[in-house]
């Protein structure tokens, strides 16, 4: 009897697995890809001028998110508000949220 239940599924449970084999040969063929084309000529190129020393050191400073008075062309004209408002800290006198 339970094989007869499951049976009557059979079509919809076929046409589940084609669309995840639809989709992993897509992923798969994906990988592939960016594996022979991104991957190996980024270790070919950048990666092997980095390792045999050609290129720059690498600075962290040049990629981290500059806070907002580091930035070119910004002008803070509000830094350091004063005043006794709900959502600003101060050592003697602590709001409430």
């Amino acid at each position: 009897m339970l094989v007869l239940l499951y049976s009557s599924f059979w079509p919809f449970y076929q046409f589940l697995w084609t669309i995840y084999f639809i989709c992993m040969f897509l992923v798969g063929f994906w990988c592939i890809f960016m594996f022979f084309g991104y991957v190996i000529p980024v270790w070919l190129t950048s990666g092997l001028l980095e390792y045999f020393g050609k290129t720059k050191p690498f600075d962290p400073e040049e990629v981290r998110r500059k806070i907002m008075t580091e930035q070119e062309g910004v002008e803070l004209l509000f830094s350091d508000p004063k005043g006794s408002g709900p959502f600003l800290h101060s050592h003697d006198n602590h709001g409430h949220h």
